[in-house]
């Protein structure tokens, strides 16, 4: 059985657990809500000292105050992640702040990253659904190809706080605020 380790953040929407293997962060959930962070056969210890966890708060208090902090400087480990997961976690991880893209554009980019041909955005979806970092891994920013709110883990009503928070403009038009090569203009 392995052993992570868990503390609290209490943010302007509830609170979050963060958890870690010790140096990585590798969940980040809201307490009262669905999560898909994967609980089976570990043991979490509470562990409000270490480093990354005040790494990590401290990222988040910088997202909170709209401080658009970066996500490079939190170190991330994926466990029981597919090589499919992780490249779309890897892509959605290069959404810029206060911009949004679809799932379309997502499988796209990953269509390039991978080669693959043909690939279904409700696989994309899929993997999006079961991101196990939110926020940092900023799956709310992916949005329906016809600029609506669709599916987040921890809630419809928290994916729009967020946005709210990154000052994301849904009234503007698609092209404007998602242009397709948002994802991977801003890091090639």
């Amino acid at each position: 059985m392995d052993i992570f380790y868990k503390t609290k953040y209490n943010s302007p929407f509830g609170k979050i657990s963060l958890v870690s293997d010790g140096e990585n962060l590798i969940g980040l959930y809201f307490e009262d809500r669905k999560t898909y962070f994967k609980k089976e056969n570990i043991l979490l210890k509470e562990n409000d000292n270490l480093s990354i966890f005040s790494l990590v708060k401290n990222w988040l208090d910088d997202y909170f105050n709209q401080k658009k902090p970066n996500i490079s400087k939190i170190p991330l480990r994926f466990i029981n992640a597919t090589d499919f997961q992780k490249n779309v976690w890897e892509i959605i991880s290069k959404i810029p702040y206060s911009k949004v893209a679809t799932y379309k554009d997502v499988t796209n980019e990953l269509i390039k990253k991978t080669g693959i041909i043909k690939m279904s955005n409700q696989a994309v979806a899929g993997a999006i659904s079961k991101n196990p970092i939110l926020i940092v891994i900023p799956c709310h920013r992916v949005i329906a190809t016809n600029g609506s709110l669709k599916g987040y883990v921890a809630g419809l009503d928290i994916k729009e706080k967020l946005l709210k928070i990154e000052n994301y403009n849904s009234s503007s038009s698609i092209n404007e605020s998602h242009p397709a090569s948002c994802i991977s203009s801003r890091y090639e």
